[in-house]
């Protein structure tokens, strides 16, 4: 007989598993709509341009999601069969279906930078003008924050020296900024400064920020024109979208600063599960709001750790099929006492 596990009350399996504040809520319901494929949706509208004006770019769509981000700038920025360079456990090379090549028909280049982070020393030898045996380079992709490297925020100067190399060598560069704001409250740099060196750039409305749904993509205007037939393209045109872009509205005036009460949980978190025997964090202290840890030490699997705390009502992601790692991210729907409540589930289950 199988024993139901019961509902879960602290989903740390991702930041996507936040849900619309009641406020949130009142003010989706109450926006302005138009029709958003004739651009006479009036909330869509706002957010385009407040989601522009943030990133210091001269243009902005609203996206269902940012998975379609990335395939539109790649098929914009490479050609049938050129190259792209990006991290190897960036979320285009492992987590998205396949889509670059699919949709964009473009070829990967993966790079192993530390976290996720990687500079022009590690793009130079990929670098291929192309010929009638290769493959040109005609674009770099990073991710701020990177995911798989624990949270891990991109230095400036790393953006910059990245730019340079496209400048020198004619490559796009663009950015997922999935959890950018992250990365934003964490260090204290303004968004248009991440962006400022990259050619395009997304951010997401469905994490961190709570909105249910949805992203935003900036660019220049001629990008963004461009971005728009592939949205169609795509079958992420709209209708009365304002009232899911009014969540994004609503998250860019009041969740921004929040972040860093994630950020703080995240640390909480991460002190509470090093404290476990047998658990070590694999990113050491977190920058923002993701903690990786293995469990290697306690002799269990994460799956089966994994299981253990689901049956407190507590939700982590554990790796499959044998391995050891998991990862926990903070959100606006986890506070201080769910961190605690999830650390004590995995040391019961550990002990």
């Amino acid at each position: 007989m199988t024993v139901p596990i019961p509902p879960i009350e602290v989903d740390l399996s991702s930041d996507t598993s936040t849900r619309p504040t009641p406020e949130m809520r009142r003010f989706m319901a109450e926006a302005p709509v138009g029709d958003e494929q004739r651009r006479e949706d009036p909330t869509v509208n706002e957010l385009q341009e407040m989601t522009a004006a943030l990133l210091g770019k001269e243009a902005a769509l609203f996206l269902p999601s940012g998975t379609m981000g990335n395939a539109i700038a790649f098929s914009l920025h490479a050609a049938r069969g050129e190259a792209v360079i990006l991290d190897r456990a960036s979320h285009p090379n492992l987590y998205e279906a396949g889509g670059p090549a699919w949709l964009a028909g473009v070829m990967l280049r993966p790079v192993d930078g530390p976290r996720g982070v990687f500079g022009a020393d590690l793009v130079r030898p990929l670098l291929d003008p192309g010929s009638t045996h290769t493959s040109r380079t005609a674009l770099v992709s990073v991710e701020n924050t990177s995911n798989r490297g624990g949270g891990a925020v991109w230095p400036l100067e790393t953006l910059h020296g990245l730019r340079a190399l496209a400048d020198e060598h004619g490559l796009r560069l663009h950015m997922d900024g999935a959890r950018l704001l992250n990365a934003v409250v964490a260090c204290g740099v303004p968004a248009a400064a991440y962006a400022a060196p990259v050619d395009s750039v997304w951010i997401d409305l469905s994490k961190g920020l709570g909105a249910p749904v949805g992203a935003v993509l900036a660019g220049t205007e001629e990008f963004v024109e461009r971005a728009r037939r592939l949205k169609h393209l795509f079958g992420g045109a709209m209708r009365q979208a304002g009232i899911i872009a009014a969540g994004g509205v609503y998250a860019l005036r009041h969740h921004v600063d929040r972040l860093a009460e994630d950020h703080a949980n995240a640390r909480l978190l991460a002190e509470g599960l090093a404290a476990i025997p047998g658990v070590r964090l694999i990113h050491g202290a977190p920058e923002t709001n993701i903690v990786f840890f293995d469990v290697a030490g306690t002799g269990r699997t994460a799956e089966e750790i994994g299981r253990g705390i689901e049956a407190q009502s507590v939700r982590m992601g554990a790796e499959g099929a044998g391995g050891t790692s998991i990862r926990a991210v903070t959100h606006l729907d986890v506070d201080a006492a769910g961190c605690e409540r999830a650390v004590a589930a995995v040391r019961a289950v550990c002990a």
